[in-house]
């Protein structure tokens, strides 16, 4: 598969484009219809799926006090897309410059790069260009113009409402953790990298990796059973989502910490990818910390009962 970053780079595909368009944070269950659609066009006129994305969500640029938290890291995203077999991925950099093009002059630069674009595949409310000035409708006349077809989707549904990464951050901010999967298609999960923590767990006896985790949409504060990957191997695991209150005055600053049953070894520096299961129960404040290390004993014994 072909990784492109910038527009002109595209001059290196031969023969009939269907270009997919969108942000693709989550890669949920609509982003894959996009896809799929896609790929049977392609198929029919014997052409390649590319898809168009951004190493960013735009708003984090436009609107930052507005940004939405993320449902995937951008190499998440571009490790599931990698998965879905298309053919080629054009990651553009979503910067001020690119903010500043115009949404005529977005498209007559794809069609200049790919002049045998056969189709450009969306969702229905796709916006482009400056401001998000351009919509299906000027899509459409523009495909007229430069001879491409649109392939606008309505959006996909589940339980009689149309999926968005807007539901699925919603649905996990209120633990709704099985409605967010049944609208990724998978279990909803953390990755990021494990940073040096306070060892205070250790020293209770159960060692935590601490996660760093910028922007990514976090499930109600509390303790859950996880399945942890690490170096291609899964652990079963506890998390702790919060701010730790019987280690830290508040306000302290929330943190990730999970501890993995059976593991030896280091983790710091190390990409760590965190899949929430279950929730076991609610963050406490503890007298001391001898009743922490008696509860934590119960909640690994709880975990391992559970045999996720």
């Amino acid at each position: 598969m072909n990784f492109f970053h910038l527009i002109s780079d595209l001059q290196a595909l031969t023969g009939p484009i269907i270009l997919v368009g969108g942000t693709f944070d989550g890669v949920h269950l609509g982003h894959q219809a996009l896809i799929k659609r896609a790929q049977e066009e392609a198929r029919a006129v014997d052409g390649k799926v590319v898809v168009m994305t951004f190493d960013r969500h735009p708003a984090s640029l436009l609107r930052p006090a507005l940004a939405p938290t993320l449902l995937t890291t951008t190499e998440q995203k571009l490790e599931l897309l990698q998965k879905l077999g298309v053919d080629a991925i054009l990651l553009l950099t979503f910067d001020e410059t690119l903010a500043a093009i115009s949404a005529v002059d977005f498209i007559t630069q794809l069609t200049e790069a790919l002049p045998k674009l056969h189709a450009i595949c969306v969702g229905a409310s796709w916006s482009f260009g400056k401001g998000g000035e351009g919509n299906i409708d000027l899509l459409k006349k523009l495909g007229e113009k430069f001879h491409f077809s649109v392939l606008a989707l309505k959006p996909v549904e589940v339980d009689g409402s149309a999926i968005s990464s807007t539901r699925i951050r919603k649905a996990i901010a209120c633990g709704k953790l099985d409605e967010a999967a049944s609208c990724l298609g998978r279990r909803y999960s953390l990755t990021g990298r494990v940073v040096e923590g306070n060892k205070k767990a250790r020293e209770l006896g159960f060692p935590t990796a601490n996660l760093s985790l910028p922007c990514m949409q976090l499930p109600p504060d509390g303790v859950y059973v996880v399945v942890v990957t690490v170096g291609g191997k899964k652990y079963q695991g506890a998390a702790n989502i919060g701010h730790c209150p019987t280690l830290h005055d508040f306000p302290f600053p929330k943190t990730v910490e999970v501890h993995l049953f059976n593991f030896e070894g280091d983790l710091y520096g190390q990409e760590l990818a965190m899949t929430p299961i279950a929730y076991l129960r609610p963050e406490i404040k503890f007298p001391n910390l001898e009743a922490l290390r008696l509860q934590i004993i119960k909640d690994v014994e709880a975990v391992k009962i559970l045999q996720v």
